[in-house]
């Protein structure tokens, strides 16, 4: 059993929300309820986020989409390269949540469980 943790983050890196899936599902599955509600300059994502119907969700809300296109488009999105860069305090997230042995290991067999562990773990991540 394996599950999938979906994490949006303030531009410090900070958890702002969790959603955890299956595994085996798609990163963009979950993805209209993960930046649902938020008011931003900019979203970025990496490629598993590149779907038409979400940039259009998140261009209609007047925020910038900083999501590199898939390689199978035939017409490639632009996108700000530069701003792409600051991706990496999501995987810095990860990271510090992967510090958390409980999480890390998912000793918990009910997602519940396992997620109350994460959004623990994500507030003392908050709190350092």
């Amino acid at each position: 059993m394996s599950t999938k943790i979906h994490a949006a983050t303030e531009a410090l890196g900070l958890p702002v929300r969790l959603i955890a899936s299956p595994g085996q599902r798609n990163d963009i599955a979950f993805a209209h309820e993960l930046v649902e509600g938020f008011d931003a300059d900019a979203t970025i994502a990496d490629k598993g986020y590149d779907a038409d119907h979400l940039v259009d969700r998140i261009d209609k809300a007047g925020i910038d989409v900083v999501i590199p296109s898939k390689r199978n488009r035939t017409v490639l999105r632009p996108y700000d390269v530069d701003l792409y860069k600051e991706r990496n305090k999501i995987e810095r997230f990860f990271n510090k949540l992967k510090q958390f042995r409980r999480v890390a290991t998912r000793y918990d067999k009910l997602l519940a469980n396992f997620m109350g562990f994460v959004k623990l773990a994500a507030i003392a991540i908050w709190l350092k």
